[in-house]
C-alpha cells in the first residue's frame, strides 16, 4: 500500500519553509515581481538551508529526502512567490535531475554538488521556438567532430536559468542522427552556460513569473567534449520523457501552493472586508466558494502527493505526475480568479498582490506539457489509441 502521509520530518520541514518564506521572500516578492530583479540572495538561502538538495543523495551535497519532501517546499514557496518557486524547481527537477538519473560519476560531482548547495543552478533546453512537447520535431543538432567532441547548432526558447548570475549549466537535447525515415536520433548533452559559441539572449518580457530567468538561446557551433553528453548517445528522447515527469510533479506542486496562497488571501480578506455592515465571509456566495476551493485543493495535493510517493517508491510516475499537474495548474488559474472575485476593486490593485497570483497561474497550465498534451498522456497510457 502506498503511504503519502507526511512524515514528522517533511512536517518539521513545512514549518520552517512557511516560516523562510513569509519572512524572506513575502516582504520582497511585489518588488522582485514589479523591476523583474531575479532573487539571488533568496536562492542561496535556501541553498544553506538545503532545499536545492533535498531530491539529490548526500553523496551529491544533498538531504536525501525525495521527491515528496521537494514538493512540499515547491508548495509552500509557491504559496508566496512563484518566481522563487520555479527557480527552484527548474533547477532541481529539469537541470539536476537527469544528471542524476543519466551522469557519470564525474558528470554528478561537478554539477550536481554545487547546485545541491545552493551555489548555482541548471536549466534544461528542449523547447524551441517551433516544437514544445513535440520531441521529434526538434531541430537542434550536433554533430561529432573529429577529436570525439560534439558541435551544436540550434535555439532553444523558453528556457528557464540560463542567463543569471548563479546560472553553471543548461542540459541540452539535440538531434545526433536519423533512426528511420519518422524517428530521429536524439541525444542530450549537459553544457556549461560560459562555452564559447553558446549565447543566452536578453530575457523575455513574460506575463508572469517576472522575477524568473527566462531566455531565448542561441548555440552557433558550440563546442563541447565528449564527456559532455548525458547517458548514452541516442537515448535523448528518455532522457527527456523521464524529465517532464520530475518536472510535471514539481509544477503540480507549484500550482497547489499557489492556489493555497490564494485561499490565504481570501480568507483574511474575506474576514476583514464588511458589507452591508458584516463581513463578506458571513454571506454564502463568497463563503461557499471558498470552501469549495478548500476541498479542491486538498483533492489537488492528494494527487501531487501520490505521484511525489510513486516517484519515491521507483515506480512508473507519468500517469500520475500527467494528472497531478493537468488538475493541479488548472485548479491555479480557477483559484485566482476566485481571489480576484472575492477581493472586489482591491483585488485589481498590484498592492493585494492578487494580479500577481493571477499573473503567475496561467502558465502553470503550460508549461511542462499544455493541459492538452496531458489529456493525451493520460489517454495513452489508459491504452486508449489517439491521434494527435
Amino acid at each position: 500500500m502506498l503511504d503519502f502521509e507526511l512524515s514528522d520530518e517533511q512536517q518539521a520541514l513545512r514549518a520552517t519553509l512557511r516560516e523562510f518564506a513569509l519572512g524572506e521572500i513575502a516582504p520582497f516578492a511585489a518588488r522582485w515581481d514589479r523591476e523583474r530583479l531575479f532573487p539571488a540572495d533568496a536562492i542561496g538561502k535556501l541553498g544553506r538551508l538545503g532545499v536545492m538538495g533535498l531530491a539529490f543523495p548526500e553523496a551529491y551535497g544533498g538531504l536525501g529526502a525525495g521527491t515528496l519532501s521537494f514538493a512540499v517546499a515547491l508548495e509552500e514557496l509557491a504559496r508566496v512567490d512563484s518566481s522563487v518557486a520555479i527557480t527552484v524547481a527548474a533547477s532541481v527537477s529539469l537541470g539536476g535531475a537527469p544528471i542524476l538519473a543519466f551522469g557519470t560519476e564525474p558528470q554528478k560531482q561537478q554539477w550536481l554538488v554545487p547546485l545541491a548547495r545552493g551555489e548555482t543552478i541548471g536549466a534544461f533546453a528542449s523547447t524551441e521556438p517551433g516544437t514544445g512537447s513535440d520531441v521529434q520535431g526538434i531541430q537542434t543538432a550536433a554533430t561529432q567532430a573529429p577529436d570525439g567532441g560534439w558541435v551544436i547548432n540550434g535555439t532553444k526558447a523558453y528556457i528557464t536559468n540560463a542567463g543569471t548570475e548563479l546560472s553553471s549549466f543548461v542540459t541540452t537535447t539535440a538531434v545526433t542522427g536519423q533512426r528511420d525515415s519518422r524517428r530521429k536520433e536524439l541525444s542530450t548533452f549537459v553544457i556549461p552556460v560560459d562555452a564559447p559559441c553558446f549565447t543566452p539572449q536578453k530575457p523575455y518580457d513574460k506575463m508572469g513569473w517576472h522575477a524568473s530567468d527566462t531566455r531565448e538561446l542561441v548555440y552557433a557551433d558550440c563546442k563541447v567534449p565528449p564527456e559532455a553528453m548525458l547517458g548514452d548517445k541516442g537515448a535523448g528522447a528518455r532522457v527527456f520523457l523521464a524529465t517532464l515527469d520530475g518536472g510535471r510533479v514539481g509544477v503540480a506542486a507549484m500550482a497547489v501552493g499557489l492556489a493555497q496562497g490564494c485561499l490565504d488571501h481570501s480568507l483574511t480578506w474575506a474576514n476583514q472586508r464588511c458589507a452591508f455592515g458584516q463581513p463578506i465571509a458571513t454571506y454564502q456566495a463568497v463563503a461557499f466558494q471558498l470552501a469549495d476551493l478548500k476541498n479542491r485543493i486538498d483533492a489537488a495535493r492528494a494527487l501531487v502527493y501520490r505521484a511525489a510517493a510513486l516517484k519515491d517508491a521507483g515506480k512508473s510516475v507519468t500517469e500520475a505526475a500527467a494528472g497531478a499537474k493537468l488538475f493541479a495548474s488548472e485548479l491555479a488559474v480557477h483559484a485566482a480568479d476566485v481571489a480576484m472575485q472575492v477581493h472586489g476593486g482591491y483585488g485589481y490593485m498590484e498592492e493585494s498582490n492578487i494580479p500577481r497570483f493571477y499573473r503567475d497561474a496561467k502558465i502553470l497550465t503550460i508549461g511542462e506539457g499544455t493541459s492538452e498534451i496531458l489529456k493525451l498522456v493520460i489517454a495513452r497510457q489508459m491504452g486508449l489509441v489517439t491521434t494527435v
